[in-house]
């Protein structure tokens, strides 16, 4: 094993940089609004090809797919970089960044979603996102018995994006099994193959799942390998990758909408991964003067500081919001699309101007409720 570099400025840039657009593309990808909301690499839209739907689908179930794995490298990448300080006080300092700030913002969909339900308009937007259905005869967090409360803020969020968050913490408590198992000699093979055909699977529990693990696992490797993220090898090039990436997103998108054929969830699957692999690379690499241009804006340096911010609040405010969007206006033509695209803007600004708020007025909460980021 070589010995482990530091990261330089650009790729602390980098690593911000794409932080942040990973934490602002999440927000448009759970705006999704087709009839078949729940996304996963297989889902069939179930519903007519159309410009709306096309979109929709392309952009929230295939070129925005890569932020996910790119937040578990990054993730893996720098806490690796950290093996000079004790693991307890790394473990310790993680109770403080990941397991407090989602239990209180667990706690915070929760208390939202309760209040919401006192009214009436806010019961039926409840019911029809049916994300607090139980059974087949309740449908509301007011019919809960308090130990699925309990479940609920623990395991199941009403904040559904924090599962980041939570396998996150385990994997970073299970650092040094992975570690060891990524730089040892024979080891690595086992593990990777293992955690590929999981990723592949698309195996998830509550505490580890199949991407993650993968993902958080080839960080650690990457960053105590020295692996070069600086270059493309020969197999990296992005330009080559681009190609592969607009195209297969693409037909995959069209194979969704073909009538069904025995097989096609498999299709879909492989052509989803292979698409997020080429997102990777083709961001990472491809995007260099992107950041440049961003990263050397103040005003965009700045925003980024509130990355985490975006992430906590905009879910399930954008379910909610889309809800109670879609009962007065889905009269209009296009009424979805617009949706798509403004109704995540609207949240990203007010999640940064929210953040901005408190941050200056109520700096201490700040610091608890976002782990201490953005200070």
């Amino acid at each position: 094993m070589s010995i482990d570099r530091m990261l330089s400025a650009f790729n602390s840039q980098k690593f911000r940089f794409w932080a942040f657009v990973s934490m602002v593309l999440l927000v448009f990808v759970h705006g999704y609004n087709l009839d078949l909301n729940y996304l996963q690499p297989w889902t069939l839209p179930g519903e007519p090809l159309s410009f709306t739907t096309f979109t929709e689908y392309w952009l929230a179930n295939g070129l925005f797919r890569f932020r996910i794995p790119m937040l578990f490298i990054i993730s893996g990448y720098l806490f690796a970089m950290g093996d000079s300080k004790p693991y307890k006080e790394r473990t310790g300092k993680r109770v403080k960044t990941l397991l407090y700030p989602y239990l209180i913002w667990s706690a915070i969909a929760l208390i939202l979603t309760y209040v919401l339900e006192f009214f009436y308009f806010g019961k039926n937007i409840i019911i029809a996102t049916r994300m607090m259905q139980i059974d087949n005869t309740r449908t509301l967090l007011h019919q809960y018995h308090w130990y699925e409360v309990l479940a609920r803020w623990i395991f199941f969020p009403a904040s559904y994006q924090l599962w980041f968050i939570r396998v996150l913490f385990f994997y970073n408590l299970a650092y040094p099994a992975l570690r060891w198992c990524v730089t040892h000699r024979i080891a690595k093979w086992i593990f990777f193959s293992f955690a590929v055909l999981a990723w592949l699977a698309t195996v998830g529990i509550v505490f580890v799942e199949g991407e993650g693990l993968l993902f958080f696992s080839l960080g650690i490797w990457m960053q105590k390998t020295n692996f070069d993220i600086d270059k493309p090898g020969k197999w990296l090039q992005p330009v080559y990758w681009f190609i592969v990436f607009v195209a297969l997103s693409v037909v995959k998108t069209l194979l969704a909408f073909l009538p069904h054929f025995n097989g096609i969830e498999h299709i879909l699957l492989l052509c989803h991964k292979i698409v997020v692999i080429s997102g990777l690379i083709v961001a990472w690499y491809g995007g260099n003067a992107m950041v440049k241009y961003c990263m050397g804006k103040a005003w965009f340096v700045q925003l980024t500081a509130f990355s985490f911010m975006i992430y906590v609040l905009h879910a399930p405010l954008v379910l909610y919001a889309t809800k109670a969007i879609f009962l007065y206006i889905d009269h209009y033509p296009g009424y979805r699309l617009v949706t798509f695209i403004v109704l995540p803007l609207c949240i990203i600004i007010f999640s940064i101007g929210f953040g901005y708020l408190l941050r200056r007025y109520l700096p201490a909460i700040y610091s608890i409720v976002t782990g201490g980021r953005g200070l």
